[in-house]
């Protein structure tokens, strides 16, 4: 009777509770014996439900994962080590939905600029649906709408977008790209990433290529060097993404996945001490969300007198290793 379009409000992506109850089916027919909820939470995790890709997981678990060396039986491939190997498979593979969302970077700037400003530099973007580059990454599926903020859509197109960013050649002639390369070797010890070794040595080259630069310059791309200089390393096994709710101009929370072990990685710009002090505190939580002991902080300071360097730190029962360039 009033004449107007009928908002259409239907979230299409598939919840938890949906993911749970088809591999409660699945459950039903391989009795595999995993835990529903954790492998659900986990695909829903990494996905934020996109159909397309919480099928494509579940089809490399079931297809291409149990039997593999790592994960022999399905009983150890449909666990949550399992579905964080899943998703660095997805990632690597050329899919028309990658590509499709790769070439429209190319095709619209404006997108191109807000993705990039999310990405590298701590941009907490706020949502606004009358703002026309918003809409238009949000009509393609490169970010949704997380309260008032504009984030990216998951955790996987995430990976998939820094994976564009770093590896085209313009980048890997850079300097630091070349430092992570050169000294590969030295930061693998088996099946694990030594984090201490690669902060040390970041801070080292960090402070031989751009150690005079301004203030202006570190706070816009220093996230974007670190990067730069660990992706080389997890080149082709790891990936990382940030947590969205962390993210904002002064801090990060990044997570490393390497070879099904997640290193959490706080990056963050100084603010003096007491601020320090809080982004520890927050730091020891998060580790204890996820589960692990020991965290990695990076600081990036303009104070003049600032103690470049690696120093440890025990805070709350956790381990933290924090450098400062």
């Amino acid at each position: 009777p009033w004449n107007i379009a009928a908002k259409f409000d239907v979230d299409m992506s598939f919840s938890v509770e949906d993911i749970s109850g088809m591999l409660a089916d699945y459950e039903k027919d391989k009795s595999t014996g995993m835990n529903i909820k954790e492998v659900a939470t986990e695909i829903r995790a990494y996905t934020g439900g996109y159909p397309v890709l919480v099928c494509r997981i579940c089809q490399i678990l079931d297809k291409e994962l149990a039997g593999s060396e790592d994960f022999p039986t399905l009983t150890s491939a449909w666990t949550k080590y399992g579905v964080i190997e899943a998703v660095n498979r997805l990632e690597k593979e050329k899919t028309p939905l990658f590509g499709s969302l790769v070439n429209k970077l190319y095709d619209y700037p404006e997108i191109r600029e807000i993705v990039y400003e999310i990405l590298f530099r701590g941009g907490s973007l706020r949502y606004n649906s009358l703002e026309k580059s918003i809409q238009m990454a949000e009509m393609f599926g490169f970010i949704k709408r997380e309260g008032t903020k504009a984030v990216i859509a998951n955790r996987i197109f995430e990976t998939v977008l820094y994976e564009m960013f770093l590896t085209n050649d313009e980048v890997k002639t850079l300097s630091i790209y070349n430092e992570g390369k050169n000294q590969k070797n030295k930061f693998i010890v088996g099946n694990d990433l030594n984090m201490d070794l690669i902060l040390e040595k970041f801070v080292e080259s960090y402070d031989t290529i751009y150690g005079d630069q301004t203030e202006k310059f570190l706070e816009k791309d220093g996230r974007r060097l670190f990067l730069l200089f660990i992706r080389p390393i997890i080149n082709g096994i790891g990936n990382y993404y940030v947590e969205a709710e962390t993210r904002d101009y002064n801090r990060t929370d990044d997570i490393i996945d390497y070879k099904a072990k997640q290193y959490i990685l706080e990056m963050k710009i100084w603010r003096g001490n007491s601020y320090n002090e809080r982004g520890e505190e927050q730091l020891t939580d998060y580790l204890e969300y996820y589960h692990v002991n020991k965290g990695w902080m990076l600081s990036f300071s303009f104070n003049q007198n600032k103690q470049v360097g690696i120093t440890h730190h025990n805070i709350n029962g956790k381990e933290i290793t924090e450098a400062v360039v």
